[in-house]
């Protein structure tokens, strides 16, 4: 039986009571100390949620005060984005040269421990973005440590025919974005890497060749049961529900969606529920009122976490036309609840979607979306007998492979094969 490794996770975004990067970064480091001994190194805003989470400070983990940079950088952030959670590409580009004074006083707090050899493996969870460097990487390589990365995710590019959705989300930064494969920092980082999980296929052909036999693929996001614990009825004998669960913004496709379902909400074989707030949703409403379909679409806004289940729970499809989306972390928690994905074969989603879990529609200009998706509702309304079987194979998959003790079983993997070698792993 493989030893359980000592592992020093580096995780400056992890928090569980927040969302997104942080709550990813939180849930897979605390899943880890199931699988290895794990101690992990985050930033100081995090240190209050993890006590209440019930972890020791100091025992479990140690919090890096980077604030003296981090904090006025994050100010200048928020300023540059006009504080409406647009422009998330700005927000990296800060992140970037914030990030390595943090690491800089980690290597000061852990250096000693690490050069003694008191951790098999050094494990960077956070950033998940692939464009910030890790000064940290060198370092530890050359204390004979080995050095883990990822999972790394994002940098989709934008679709062509979609340059309004990016000028609405202010992504300015993200024409020059590839710029960031300049840094000498990044190499250094991935010649130092032991191993390098990549959260999606278009990350992972984005390092360069050398890097190629160290690189396994990963999705990045999974679910915790215990908060998504409903399971839908998959009642298909009176109209279809389907939902929309998702930020109210363009790259999303929500006016897609209700363009899509015009029909069929119309003619009363559909409903839907948009779950989630946001700018466009005056357009929206406005767009159902035009469209005929205000009394079938319900806009329930932003929901507390255990409202947004009980409401998707109810649906049977799960209708997220979205053209850009890095990890898809609500198709898996659509899934979890037995509710059908169908969602735009790109990026994140497309990958977590096969065809006995799901639907699947192909990237194209706006109107091809519309078109495909009106489609492939049509489709499925026509005959709705399949979503039940296609629901129980959503809901077994994620259960399989995306909760996030999985995810810390296929880490564990990689672990064993980072320190005692063989055959690189394949993981899901």
């Amino acid at each position: 039986m493989p030893k359980r490794m000592k592992v020093l996770v580096v995780a400056e975004a992890a928090n569980p009571e927040w969302v997104s990067v942080p709550l990813v970064g939180w849930s897979l480091a605390n899943a880890l100390r199931e699988v290895a001994d794990v101690h992990i190194v985050t930033q100081i805003r995090n240190r209050d949620a993890f006590k209440r989470a019930g972890l020791v400070e100091g025992v479990d983990f140690t919090a890096i005060d980077s604030e003296a940079i981090a904090a006025p950088m994050y100010k200048a952030a928020n300023v540059l984005r006009m504080g409406d959670g647009k422009g998330w590409t700005t927000l990296t580009a800060i992140d970037a040269l914030t990030y390595p004074y943090f690491e800089r006083l980690v290597w000061k707090r852990f250096g000693k421990d690490i050069r003694a050899g008191g951790y098999d493996i050094v494990h960077r969870v956070t950033p998940l973005s692939p464009t910030t460097a890790s000064p940290l990487a060198a370092k530890v390589a050359r204390a004979g440590v080995p050095f883990m990365l990822g999972p790394l995710n994002g940098g989709v590019p934008w679709p062509q025919g979609f340059e309004s959705e990016r000028r609405r989300e202010r992504e300015w930064l993200s024409y020059v974005r590839s710029a960031y494969k300049l840094n000498p920092q990044r190499r250094r980082m991935l010649r130092s890497s032991a191993a390098i999980l990549a959260g999606s296929r278009h990350t992972a052909s984005e390092l360069p060749d050398y890097a190629q036999d160290r690189v396994i693929w990963l999705p990045e996001n999974a679910i915790n049961p215990t908060r998504f614990n409903l399971l839908s009825a998959q009642d298909i004998t009176g109209p279809i529900r389907a939902c929309f669960i998702g930020r109210l913004v363009p790259y999303k496709g929500p006016d897609m969606l209700l363009e899509a379902a015009a029909e069929p909400l119309r003619d009363g074989g559909l409903v839907l529920d948009l779950i989630g707030d946001g700018p466009m949703r005056p357009a929206l409403e406005a767009q159902a009122k035009e469209l005929g379909i205000s009394n079938v679409v319900t806009f329930h806004g932003n929901l507390p976490h255990e409202d947004v289940q009980s409401v998707a729970a109810k649906a049977n499809l799960l209708t997220f036309p979205s053209i850009r989306e890095f990890g898809g972390g609500v198709v898996l928690e659509a899934m979890a609840l037995g509710v059908v994905p169908m969602v735009v074969d790109y990026a994140g989603p497309g990958e977590l979607v096969t065809d006995d879990v799901g639907f699947k529609v192909p990237i194209g200009t706006r109107a091809e979306i519309v078109s495909a998706f009106a489609a492939k509702l049509n489709a499925v309304l026509n005959d709705p007998s399949g979503l039940p079987i296609l629901a129980k194979a959503a809901h077994t998959r994620v259960q399989d492979a995306f909760t996030w003790q999985a995810k810390a079983r296929q880490v564990a993997q990689v672990y064993d094969w980072v320190v005692e070698g063989g055959a690189k792993p394949v993981l899901l």
